[in-house]
């Protein structure tokens, strides 16, 4: 009996510890956590380009990545690259961002 309890503790104790290991991120792959986070990043980003006047007739796509946002599509001006840029750097959580916005 004690040697089906100590079989079942570490089967459970296996299974805990393989699920963490699954949440873990690496170099290449984010965690769930990291994953969310990017997503409200992004979020975030899209909507405050559609609320600016100046920027909202342009269709700039967003992704981000462990923090790190990406812009890119075509707007007619320097300006609305360099306002695109500034947005998205005033939103909480952004490590950087790479500007590839294409002027026309």
């Amino acid at each position: 009996m004690k040697t089906k309890h100590m079989l079942i503790g570490s089967l459970v104790l296996f299974i805990v510890l393989f699920a963490l290991a699954g949440c873990a991120s690496t170099s290449k792959q984010s965690s769930t956590g990291e994953y969310v986070d990017d997503s409200v990043i992004t979020t975030k980003v899209k909507s405050l380009l559609a609320e600016d006047d100046f920027l909202k007739s342009f269709q700039i796509s967003v992704e981000t990545y462990k923090g790190i946002v990406q812009l890119s599509g075509f707007v007619n001006s320097r300006q609305a690259v360099d306002k695109a840029s500034q947005i998205a750097s005033s939103v909480k959580g952004v490590k950087s961002v790479k500007n590839d916005l294409i002027v026309k």
